[in-house]
């Protein structure tokens, strides 16, 4: 069993789309909220600067600094104590590239999957299953 705080901040990602979530439970019982702060229509970043990917690379690339930029700001702004972030590996790399000081120093856990379209309780249960303490 996990033991996720109150009130953590659950970001599932992808080069493309993001959900963001809130343990609405205790740290012995997870439930997810989502958490409606987030407009991902708003990601209207640029790649960053080097050769020249594939549309489709930069789009994602840009994305996930998009939503490294949202977590940073909104750590710097104290909307979150704790963080889980699961991303595909490529997502999880360009976001690392990204992420301020107070979000790692927040984040007490790191998933490289993508679970974008997982529905919430297999999330639940995946989360449970990692032994997050």
């Amino acid at each position: 069993m996990s033991m996720i705080p109150n009130q953590t901040l659950v970001v599932i990602a992808d080069g493309g789309s993001a959900r963001f979530f809130r343990n609405a439970g205790d740290e012995a019982n997870l439930q997810l909220v989502q958490d409606k702060t987030f407009d991902e229509t708003a990601a209207a970043e640029t790649a960053p600067a080097g050769s020249q990917p594939k549309d489709n690379d930069r789009d994602e690339s840009a994305f996930a600094h998009f939503v490294a930029k949202k977590l940073n700001a909104s750590a710097l702004n104290h909307k979150f104590d704790h963080l889980i972030v699961a991303a595909d590996p490529i997502t999880l790399g360009e976001m690392r590239k990204i992420f301020h000081t107070e979000v790692t120093n927040r984040m007490i856990a790191e998933v490289a999957k993508d679970w974008t379209n997982t529905p919430k309780e297999q999330i639940i249960k995946a989360l449970d299953e990692l032994k997050i303490a």
